[in-house]
C-alpha cells in the first residue's frame, strides 16, 4: 500500500508484529461516581514513540495520562509498563515523569535550583547533580540564564525550564499534559518542532495530551482520536486526515465536506455513489464495507475541491452553485460555494501566483469539481 503523506522518520513498530508494546491500557475504565471518563480502553504506546491524546475537552485523555501518571487508578483494567503491571505503585516509585501545563516551577528558586530540584530530592550526589543541570541547560539553550527566576523569563522560556527539570531525571516516559497551551502562537508552533528534536536527542517515549489538532499532527508519530472515554482511531497524522475512520474522526481534524448518499454500484475499480443532492460521485475507493443500496457518507477536504467558472468536462464529482463567502488567507484563499440544492460546500485554493487567471468573487455562477482518488467512502 502506498504511503499517505510524508513520515518524519523511519520508524514504525505498530506495524511489526513481532514488536511489544512499551506502554499498554488493558480495558482501562474510570470512573467518578456515576460519570464514566474512560470506558473500556485498549491502547498500545511503543518505546521511543512521540504519541499525541487527542480531543475535546471532558474526552478523557486528560485522566487517562494521570492514571499512567500513578495521580488516578483505574477502576478496572491494567497498566503494563515495559512489560511490568504499574497499578498500585506510587508516582514517585514509576519510571514516568509528567509537565503540567501550569509549569509549576518554584518561584523563589532559580533555573537551575528548579532543575536541579528533583535530582536532590534522590538522594545524587552534588557533582552529579552539577553536571547533569548543566547538560539540561545546554539542551534547553538556557545556559546564560541559569542564575534567573521564573519571573525573570518569557513564557516560553519557563516552558524550557519545567521541560528540563521534567527530563533531568531521565524517566522511561516523559507525560506532558497541554505543554504549549500559554505560549502565543509564533512561540507555541517554534517550540513544537523543539520538543520533536529533543524526543529524538533523548531517545524518550513522549505522550502528550492536547485538543490543539495542528499541534498534534506537527508533533507525534501517532495520534489517538478520543471522545466520551474511547479511542476512535489509532494512526499516523497522514492517515487520520486522508483515510478517516469514521465521521466523527472526519469531522475533528481539519475541514471537510461530507456529501451523504447510497452506494449504487461498487467493482474492483471503485465505488459509484448517488448522492441525495443529485450529484454522482464516483471514487476509486472500493469502499469493501459498503454494498448497494447501503447509506454512505463521502468525506473530501477542501483543498482536495477545485472551484471554477468553468463546467467540467465529465458528468460525475460535479455539481454547480454560487460563491457565496470568499476568506482571502495570504497563502491560501477559502471559498464557501453554496449548490443550487442549498448546501454548502468549502473548497481552498493555494494562491501560488500573484494574478489569478481564473478569478472568482462573490455571487459569481462556479463548479466544484474533484479527481476520483480525492475523498474517503465513510459506513459510520
Amino acid at each position: 500500500m502506498k504511503s499517505l503523506g510524508s513520515i518524519r522518520r523511519s520508524f514504525a513498530p505498530w506495524n511489526d508484529p513481532a514488536a511489544r508494546p512499551y506502554i499498554s491500557f488493558e480495558g482501562i475504565t474510570k470512573r467518578f461516581g456515576d460519570f464514566t471518563a474512560v470506558d473500556n480502553l485498549t491502547l498500545d504506546i511503543y518505546e521511543r514513540e512521540f504519541f499525541a491524546l487527542l480531543g475535546a475537552s471532558g474526552c478523557g485523555k486528560t485522566t487517562l495520562l494521570r492514571m499512567l501518571a500513578g495521580f488516578e487508578q483505574p477502576t478496572s483494567g491494567r497498566i503494563l509498563l515495559d512489560g511490568q503491571d504499574i497499578s498500585g505503585i506510587p508516582p514517585y516509585r514509576r519510571p514516568v515523569n509528567m509537565m503540567f501545563q501550569s509549569y509549576a516551577l518554584f518561584p523563589h528558586m532559580t533555573v537551575e535550583a528548579n532543575i536541579a530540584f528533583g535530582l536532590k530530592q534522590d538522594g545524587m550526589p552534588k557533582p552529579e547533580i552539577e553536571a547533569r543541570v548543566a547538560e539540561m541547560l545546554k539542551l534547553v539553550k538556557l545556559e546564560k540564564f541559569a542564575k534567573r527566576k521564573p519571573h525573570q523569563l518569557s513564557g516560553g522560556q519557563r516552558q524550557r525550564v519545567a521541560l528540563a527539570r521534567s527530563v533531568a531525571k531521565r524517566p522511561k516516559v516523559l507525560l506532558l499534559d497541554e505543554p504549549l497551551g500559554a505560549l502565543d502562537k509564533k512561540l507555541r508552533e517554534e517550540t513544537q518542532f523543539e520538543l520533536m528534536d529533543l524526543q529524538q536527542e533523548l531517545g524518550l517515549t513522549f505522550v502528550v495530551v492536547t485538543h490543539d489538532q495542528e499541534e498534534a499532527m506537527t508533533m507525534a508519530d501517532r495520534i489517538a482520536i478520543m471522545d466520551k472515554g474511547e479511542v476512535m482511531q489509532v494512526a499516523t497524522p497522514a492517515e487520520i486526515y486522508e483515510a478517516p475512520a469514521s465521521r466523527f474522526v472526519a469531522d475533528f481534524v481539519g475541514s471537510v465536506n461530507l456529501f451523504e448518499g447510497v452506494v449504487r454500484e461498487r467493482d474492483a475499480k471503485g465505488t459509484t455513489i448517488a448522492d441525495n443532492g443529485g450529484m454522482t460521485i464516483r471514487t476509486d475507493i472500493a469502499g469493501e464495507e459498503a454494498s448497494p443500496g447501503q447509506p454512505v457518507w463521502f468525506a473530501i477536504r477542501p483543498e482536495k475541491i477545485k472551484v471554477s467558472s468553468r463546467k467540467p468536462a465529465n458528468g460525475f464529482n460535479a455539481a454547480e452553485g454560487e460563491i457565496w463567502d470568499i476568506a482571502y488567507l495570504g497563502d491560501m484563499t477559502v471559498y464557501h460555494v453554496k449548490l443550487d440544492d442549498g448546501r454548502i460546500v468549502k473548497t481552498s485554493a493555494v494562491n501560488a501566483a500573484r494574478v489569478v487567471e481564473d478569478a472568482l468573487t462573490w455571487s459569481d455562477r462556479a463548479w466544484i469539481s474533484f479527481p476520483t482518488d480525492a475523498g474517503v467512502v465513510l459506513t459510520r
